[in-house]
């Protein structure tokens, strides 16, 4: 019998590939890469072509030893890494470990870790992809030479410690310039004016004023309204125009890495490596009791909503058998992807593997977090493959004297999608059922409703928007979204306060420096440029070595004249407020290696460091004392007792200094699909309500 070796990324993936295959088969894991560049130097032939010197990555060994051993002892050697251009980089470096030539039958992919996906793989085994290995090592190259070069220079000139890098300098401007926009904004006064009327026997709705005459109406200050207001005294409101129309809403996309990252923040407030982290464990499978290690989802790194033939008809069966036959057929109506965005269309969008697996028949095999993701995904799928909603929407215009009010309702007639999701926040927009009204028809002034507002700044980014951004200027690719803002976050140039991100003084001056000497690097058409390269490299369209060739010397040019010009700049340290304890000075506050600290600025004749803690003045539910905001390792936020370790409580949900009016316990925030709860940690209580919005209402 032929004795196969199969070679994948992780030990999950080979534990769920081990379950298709039979005994002739033998799976084994190479733990992600097998050689890379070295840390200690360049590691890049500049004068020879830009060859990179690969080396073994330490550790690795072993794992390379018992490969060459599963190897010898086996007729077929399949390299099955991820489908990207990661995934085939990775397969070459072990061609070239193991001696087998890049142009034999050597290579297998899948979209998702099922038993048919898998079958059919093996059946198509081809030659290594080199346009798609030159691709990534373009982009390795490319960022090394940036980062070994800038960081230096970031060191000498600024602080010790920095890195600057190709993508994530134009994370940070993209921040830094939001921030700039808002300290620029000046807010300005407007108001609103609403009617709300009635017709008799029906209860009151609510008109807003448009025109004057054929005229916009501008309130900007209480004076304009005030003169309304008299001009509307005794006068009657009388029904002036109704139209009706039927307005259709389509059903979301399917997930891509951005959507999911963008969503599953705003959702659950997961950080896009958080999404990416869980997203992976879904993909390489979970184990399902009898049915073992089982893929619950498709490759999660992709730019596109395409969905395969096969699994649009088994959503549509599904939502056939569970609905009716009239609620399927939302994926005849994509659209795709916004108008300009650049998409690779290589995989699948992000999807269940079996549509009939719904979320809670696996609740009880998944974690809170893998549970609430693959719900997440599994119903935006769905939701995809399903029919419209319709809706019935008046508009209705209302006279009085020279003024126009209009009123907007909306009848759902046909739920579609919605059926599954529920309403979404965009239907609240359309407005209630309006009573049954005519022209000509005279209503009853219940009272005139003026609102004074001020316009808003931008808001700043979080991390979802941030991804959002950059995939809409082009600049980095799915795989490259949340390492790219937790470099950023964990260098000290960008500060996460709760799901806000902001540029610290720090990150501030980088951008300058950069925006001065290295506008290329900095630049976001230039970035987005530069993908668009690294993507016709990968189609055989371009050379990877005339693309390094065409962008290195201008750089180094901008480094000599750099580090000629540019004189020690010294950035103000960020003072905390707490006093240092062994010599008197105000702590400050300093980046590390796993987060912020604080320091004493006294240094080295006062070597005191102390762990930073954010008080709330809330205090703790088990001894008292206070609670404070902290961050694990790596970054991710927490809620403690000061007294740690004699108290051991945590919460990783924010707490609020109102107490549980049924058993005085503590309350914490947690976010629903539409909107915010406050919910007691109290098991036994139960306790839990919608938050108030600021301006009225609950939600988010």
């Amino acid at each position: 019998m032929m004795k196969t070796l199969v070679i994948v990324e992780s030990p999950a993936k080979a534990r769920t590939l081990a379950k298709f295959l039979g005994k002739s088969y033998t799976v084994r894991a190479s733990m992600g890469h097998v050689r890379d560049l070295p840390k200690s130097e360049l590691g890049v032939d500049v004068e020879r072509g830009f060859q990179p010197k690969y080396i073994t990555i330490r550790g690795k060994g072993a794992m390379i030893r018992e490969l060459k051993s599963a190897m010898s002892q086996s007729d077929v050697v399949l390299l099955a890494s991820d489908p990207d251009r990661e995934g085939e980089a990775i397969a070459w470096h072990i061609c070239q470990l193991l001696n087998i030539p890049p142009e034999a039958p050597c290579r297998i992919e899948f979209n998702e870790i099922t038993k048919a996906a898998v079958t059919e793989a093996l059946k198509k085994p081809r030659p290594i992809n080199i346009h798609q290995v030159n691709a990534q090592q373009a982009r390795r190259v490319l960022d090394r030479l940036v980062g070994y070069n800038l960081s230096p220079l970031l060191w000498r000139k600024v602080r010790r410690g920095l890195s600057a890098g190709r993508v994530q300098s134009v994370a940070l401007r993209l921040i830094c310039d939001r921030e700039k926009e808002i300290e620029a904004f000046v807010p300005e006064e407007y108001w609103t004016l609403t009617a709300r009327l009635q017709k008799e026997g029906y209860p009151p709705f609510e008109a807003r004023l448009m025109k004057m005459g054929e005229e916009k109406v501008a309130l900007r200050s209480e004076g304009d309204v005030q003169a309304v207001l008299a001009a509307l005294k005794g006068q009657p409101f009388t029904v002036y125009q109704i139209g009706r129309q039927e307005k259709i809403k389509r059903p979301p996309l399917p997930f891509t890495t951005s959507t999911l990252q963008q969503e599953a923040n705003k959702r659950f407030g997961f950080t896009p490596q958080r999404t990416m982290l869980i997203a992976q464990q879904l993909y390489e499978g979970i184990e399902l009791g009898k049915e073992g290690p089982v893929g619950l989802v498709t490759y999660i790194r992709t730019d596109s909503v395409r969905v395969a033939t096969a699994a649009a008809q088994e959503a549509a069966q599904y939502i056939t058998a569970r609905f009716g036959r009239e609620y399927a057929g939302g994926g005849k109506e994509r659209t795709g992807p916004p108008k300009g965005t650049r998409i690779q269309d290589a995989h699948e969008a992000i999807r269940p593997t079996a549509v009939a697996r719904e979320p809670e028949a696996i609740k009880k095999y998944l974690t809170e977090e893998q549970f609430k993701l693959y719900g997440l995904i599994w119903e935006r799928f769905v939701a995809s493959e399903m029919a419209p909603a319709v809706f019935d929407v008046t508009r209705v215009d209302i006279g009085a004297g020279d003024y126009l009010f209009r009123a907007t309702g909306a009848v759902l007639r046909f739920a579609g999608f919605l059926q599954l999701v529920g309403e979404t926040p965009e239907e609240e927009e359309l407005g209630v059922a309006l009573p049954e009204l005519v022209e000509g028809e005279r209503l009853s002034l219940v009272e005139l409703v003026p609102k004074q507002h001020w316009t808003q700044p931008p808001p700043r980014y979080t991390e979802a928007s941030l991804v959002r951004a950059l995939e809409e200027n082009g600049v980095g690719r799915p795989s490259t979204y949340a390492p790219t803002i937790e470099t950023i976050i964990k260098r000290g140039y960008v500060s996460r306060k709760g799901r806000v991100l902001r540029p610290t003084e720090l990150g501030k001056t980088v951008v300058e420096l950069l925006k001065a000497y290295f506008p290329g690097i900095i630049d976001i058409q230039f970035t987005a440029m530069m993908e668009e390269k690294l993507d016709a490299i990968e189609e055989g369209k371009a050379d990877w070595v005339k693309l390094l060739e065409d962008f290195y010397e201008p750089f180094q040019e901008e480094l000599r004249k750099a580090d000629i010009e540019v004189e020690r700049i010294k950035v103000a340290e960020e003072v905390s407020g707490e006093v240092c304890e062994r010599c008197g000075r105000s702590m400050v506050v300093k980046q590390g290696r796993y987060g912020k600290f604080l320091a004493c600025p006294g240094f080295p004749e006062c070597r005191n460091t102390r762990p930073l803690r954010t008080g709330t003045g809330i205090p703790c539910p088990e001894c008292g004392a206070e609670l404070v905001l902290r961050h694990t390792k790596k970054g991710r936020p927490f809620y403690g007792c000061s007294r740690y370790p004699e108290c051991a409580f945590t919460t990783w949900r924010e707490p609020v200094k109102e107490r549980c009016p049924q058993c005085n316990g503590l309350l914490v925030r947690e976010k629903g699909r539409k909107q915010e709860f406050l919910v007691c940690l109290n098991k036994d209580c139960g306790y839990k309500r919608p938050v108030e919005r600021a301006g009225g209402g609950t939600g988010e």
